[in-house]
């Protein structure tokens, strides 16, 4: 996170018009590489399996030859080739692909992750599935979509019990053991439970169709970009404890504030 941000620098119609410059960028370069069975991958871990493929790290290296022309004084936070310091009090963070294993599996449910920060935490954030063509945005305008079936205004989904809610989390373990359990104790009071969605469930929550994600284990780039759009589409994202959740961790998202309460005090109660 950066400290003392410049008030010239936080110019939102500019922040937006580069934000879906990086996005159109990393559309095509990743499109080409999407169900190309000759794709190459390598494995970040010893233990597991954690892939990056060069669709990754192309796409993050088209959307910074963008910003080093067009926001130069920005720092910049990606998945793939780190972090890069600045002078503006701004920082864009990036994921090119969140969810590779989906894109990797042919699903498109993956997508690019674009966050921009500054000391109080994400206020921009854009969520783009190049194969299906839709793009969720949010900011101090509001939230957004463009898509195959038109434009429009996002908005979270209206309270409702825990009992009639629709829950996604990635993957069936969630975290640790502890971490399972907890998420489980909100899943099994749901009506359904869904997983493996990666950033397209939080899309879903800001579009008004589920209404919350529970994961563990996030890093910074995987949840400002949702962060902000949930925000600005009247939702809203802590940590398990109510907490800020723009550093990754155990993260909540909900539709709005009646059913983030009724998750929290069941994340609480079993996971302290």
């Amino acid at each position: 996170m950066t400290k003392g941000a410049d008030l010239a620098a936080r110019n939102d119609a500019d922040i937006d018009r580069v934000a879906n410059a990086l996005a159109d960028a990393a559309r095509r370069v990743i499109t080409p590489f999407f169900r190309r069975h000759d794709l190459t991958t390598d494995n970040k871990l010893s233990t597991g399996f954690d892939p990056v493929t060069e669709a990754d790290r192309a796409a993050e290296a088209a959307m910074r030859e963008i910003l080093a022309r067009e926001r130069p004084a920005d720092a910049i936070l990606g998945e793939e080739f780190g972090a890069k310091d600045g002078t503006s009090g701004l920082t864009w963070v990036l994921d090119p692909i969140d969810g590779t294993r989906g894109f990797l599996s042919g699903t498109p449910t993956w997508g690019v992750l674009i966050a921009v920060n500054d000391a109080q935490g994400p206020f921009y954030g854009l969520i783009d599935q190049p194969y299906i063509g839709e793009r969720f945005i949010g900011d101090a305008a509001g939230a957004r979509f463009v898509g195959p079936k038109g434009a429009g205004a996002l908005a979270t989904r209206a309270p409702r019990a825990l009992a009639q809610a629709i829950v996604f989390t990635t993957f069936p373990e969630v975290g640790s053991l502890v971490e399972r359990n907890a998420f489980h104790a909100v899943a099994s009071r749901a009506r359904l439970t869904r997983y493996g969605m990666d950033c397209y469930a939080y899309a879903l929550v800001a579009a008004g169709q589920v209404d919350l994600v529970i994961e563990a284990g996030l890093q910074p780039y995987d949840i400002q970009a949702p962060i902000a759009l949930i925000e600005a589409a009247g939702g809203l994202v802590t940590d398990w404890q109510g907490g800020p959740a723009h550093e990754g961790g155990r993260v909540v998202a909900a539709a709005n504030t009646a059913i983030h309460a009724e998750a929290l005090a069941l994340l609480r109660e079993h996971c302290g």
